[in-house]
């Protein structure tokens, strides 16, 4: 292994249950994982673990190349950790609530003030700093939880439910400051049951259910993901022979649903040259993109397997 994230065997007791079966997968720097699974299967416990708060029962984690047992310190400076509940000082201004993340995480004296006032602009609460916390809104105060974690600017990034309770403004302003990260060249780990939330920003998928990796594994998903060499075509005035006409043309038809079809690219072949061999042929067609496959659609596909 050799990704940003690295946990491999890793088993979680509690008391009175195994939370964690064995869990082995690799993320890659730049990635945003979403980690998804119903409530109960382990992704808190998985998430803590990764943020050496929790020691494995058995197993290694390794994050930006520290072992998480054997320097949680390293660890924990190298990653920002948002839990799904998270507390806040409420009487504390913004500024000094960043000030306290900030030095707490080592931050130095001298970069302390422009750090605080970086986390703040990444998260859009320059205007805010002066306004105690405990004013805040419910997703403002999630921007200032997610500030404190980035204060100061860890590799990896570690969000546990992180839309739960935001309204559908609150959570597009979440998409996009982990599009924004993302984009800095940070590995984020995203954890829900809820998969639009995870749609927008997600490059790879993990699924968890009991305690262990369905499917099979990290798999690539959502932010427009291309989905191989499919292509999707919508025809005005489909024949209704269409299928056939498109075999005859030497192309692997994967579907076809009313006046769309998804084909499969010969080997070898372009966009364009499939494009005008179906205009060749006298197919109106109306559309044609790239394929894209959904978070749902590769959540659906490990289900299946």
């Amino acid at each position: 292994m050799s990704g940003m994230i690295e946990v491999e065997g890793v088993v979680y007791d509690y008391p009175a249950v195994r939370a964690l079966h064995g869990v082995s997968f690799e993320v890659q720097a730049g990635a945003v994982l979403a980690l998804v699974g119903p409530n109960g299967a382990g992704k808190s416990t998985l998430m803590r673990c990764i943020a050496a708060l929790d020691v494995p029962t058995e197993g290694t984690i390794r994050v930006a190349g520290l072992d998480v047992e054997e320097d949680p310190r390293g660890v924990h400076a190298a990653i920002g950790y948002l839990p799904d509940f998270f507390g806040l000082y409420e009487e504390l201004s913004v500024r000094k609530a960043l000030t306290y993340a900030a030095r707490s995480r080592g931050v130095p004296v001298s970069e302390t003030a422009a750090a605080v006032e970086m986390a703040a602009a990444r998260v859009q609460l320059t205007d805010r700093l002066e306004a105690r916390a405990g004013e805040l809104s419910r997703g403002l105060k999630q921007r200032l939880a997610i500030a404190q974690t980035i204060v100061h600017q860890p590799r990896v990034l570690l969000l546990d439910e992180p839309a739960a309770g935001l309204d559908p403004e609150a959570r597009r302003s979440l998409s996009d400051l982990i599009l924004s990260l993302s984009k800095d060249g940070m590995t984020i780990v995203v954890s829900s049951h809820i998969l639009a939330e995870l749609e927008d920003y997600s490059t790879q998928m993990l699924m968890i259910r009991d305690g262990a990796v369905a499917g099979g594994g990290v798999v690539a998903a959502g932010s427009g993901h291309r989905d191989g060499q499919r292509v999707e075509v919508t025809f005005a005035e489909p024949p209704l022979d269409l299928a056939e006409r498109l075999e005859k043309l030497g192309v692997t038809v994967e579907q076809t649903t009313g006046d769309t079809a998804t084909l499969l690219l010969p080997e070898g072949e372009d966009d364009s040259a499939l494009l005008g061999k179906l205009i060749a042929a006298g197919l109106k067609v109306r559309s044609f993109q790239a394929a894209r496959k959904t978070l749902e659609d590769a959540y659906l596909a490990e289900v299946a397997r």
